[in-house]
């Protein structure tokens, strides 16, 4: 993954230090550049602790997700971007999905990671995945030529949802976090207005690690993110 622009898509603030907190510094750690882009905060069903604070605000909530974001996203060597949609609903109309489009223009990537296209406990996550699909296609110019500028078609990947089997999703790729795992550790308590993940996202990573080592012999593999492969991926040699 050196050199390599990574483009992570979430719907809401804190979305991507969960899910793909040791992707983001494993390219970031090998000389890669990472962005960040969340759709919202999550002010509104991201933020419950928060909202157990007397006198609280959106605005303050903002003010402290963005915070929190921010610090994680710098822990882990990326920047961060949010477009503050709004969350619950998260709606995408044209024009929010012609910025998203320009935005990847512009960063280029070489891969980007998203939410999966499904899940019945989440409103906002499947709107976030088709935003991002619709936006791709259009900042590639879908695989034609066009007359509005392209980028060159990047590698697209879901990252694990918080309840894989209602979402449809599929592992294809365990990619090993265990030399980056530290900093995932530090970005996941950074963000304190959902600390309660911390625990569940540190099991997760562990349980995935036991089954890359079970696919690859690898036994030095601690911890392991899972992503599911959106696009074939076009290869010289298997």
């Amino acid at each position: 993954m050196s050199g390599r622009k990574l483009l992570v898509v979430s719907a809401h603030a804190a979305d991507f230090v969960w899910r793909a907190g040791g992707a983001i510094a494993t390219v970031t750690s090998r000389g890669g550049q990472a962005l960040v882009v969340a759709l919202s905060y999550g002010e509104q069903g991201e933020s419950g602790e928060l909202w157990a604070q007397p006198g609280q605000t959106v605005a303050r909530v903002k003010a402290i997700r963005h915070e929190e974001s921010t610090r994680a996203a710098e822990i882990l060597g990326a920047l961060f971007r949010c477009l503050d949609w709004g969350d619950y609903p998260l709606e995408a109309d044209r024009e929010a999905t012609a910025e998203l489009a320009g935005l990847i223009r512009e960063w280029a990537p070489d891969v980007i990671l998203t939410h999966p296209e499904r899940d019945p406990l989440n409103p906002d996550h499947p709107v976030a995945y088709q935003v991002t699909e619709r936006a791709r296609q259009l900042a590639s110019g879908a695989g034609v030529a066009s007359a509005f500028q392209t980028v060159p078609p990047a590698q697209v990947l879901a990252f694990e949802p918080h309840q894989s089997e209602l979402c449809g999703f599929f592992p294809t790729t365990f990619l090993d976090i265990t030399p980056v795992f530290p900093l995932k550790q530090q970005a996941m308590e950074a963000i304190a207005s959902q600390r309660y993940l911390v625990s569940y996202y540190t099991a997760m990573a562990q349980r995935r690690a036991n089954h890359a080592r079970r696919i690859s012999g690898d036994r030095t593999i601690q911890y392991a993110e899972a992503f599911q492969r959106l696009l074939p991926q076009v290869v010289r040699e298997l």
